[in-house]
């Protein structure tokens, strides 16, 4: 455990595929304080979606050096599961199907995960119903969706709005976000980006990974970071992301040679 000056603290980080010699990411640095949305954004295959999977733990990526602290503590040699109890969440640029098993079970299930791993107390029904209709309202999500089987014929707009409501019941320290605006069209994007905006809170940062700015359109993001093969090249203010959508990412790439 170490001193907690950001939420998420990333030091030459370096990672691979599991049985592959070539390194994706090459160093990576990062520090988000508590309560603040970043924005990374970058080419095709420059490593953001890999920076995502590293840091929930997936099992086909190797780290080869380098540290990740959330609230102070180490991740690394955490499994998947572990990290989430501690605060972490990914939703995912494709959210999976999950036949037969309702939104409502997979909430239910998780949350009582979570409070178990924290030495609390499994929810009752009522307590469980309470909260989930607490949030439900806020973010507009109708009972009928949460009794349907998990993304099962969602449209791409459900299924991140899904992703949003788990979060808001989970209220992890850390949300990642990879690419939450593919395949969405603006009235989609709209909606997921207030569902985003209503979990902002000083306890909790989140990471915005995406190739294009008109996402920060609607989740202003405090900082901006560009990721080129493999290592965060440039850092900047919400402006950056303008700047991005002006001239594209080769003078910043060309720049940071």
């Amino acid at each position: 455990m170490q001193e907690n000056k950001y939420l998420l603290e990333i030091k030459g980080l370096r990672a691979r595929v599991k049985g592959s010699d070539e390194e994706i990411l090459k160093g990576v640095d990062l520090c988000v304080p508590s309560g603040e949305v970043h924005a990374i954004m970058g080419p095709n295959g420059s490593g953001k979606s890999t920076l995502s999977y590293v840091l929930a733990g997936h099992w086909n990526y190797d780290v080869i050096s380098g540290e990740i602290y959330l609230d102070g503590e180490s991740l690394l040699g955490s499994l998947p599961d572990e990290r989430a109890a501690k605060g972490l969440f990914l939703a995912f640029q494709y959210p999976v199907e999950i036949p037969g098993v309702t939104t409502l079970a997979l909430l239910r299930q998780s949350l009582n995960m979570q409070r178990k791993a924290g030495g609390k107390a499994e929810l009752s029904i009522p307590d469980f119903k309470k909260i989930v209709d607490e949030k439900s309202k806020k973010l507009n999500v109708s009972g009928a969706m949460l009794r349907r089987p998990v993304n099962v014929g969602f449209s791409g707009g459900e299924k991140k709005r899904n992703e949003i409501m788990q979060m808001a019941v989970l209220e992890p320290k850390l949300c990642i976000l990879d690419e939450t605006d593919s395949g969405l069209d603006i009235d989609a994007l709209k909606l997921v980006a207030d569902g985003v905006n209503a979990l902002r809170s000083p306890d909790r940062s989140m990471i915005l990974i995406t190739h294009y700015q008109r996402l920060l359109d609607y989740i202003v993001p405090d900082k901006v970071h560009i990721l080129s093969a493999g290592r965060i090249v440039c850092n900047g203010g919400k402006d950056l992301a303008l700047d991005l959508e002006n001239h594209g990412y080769s003078g910043f790439i060309k720049a940071s040679v």
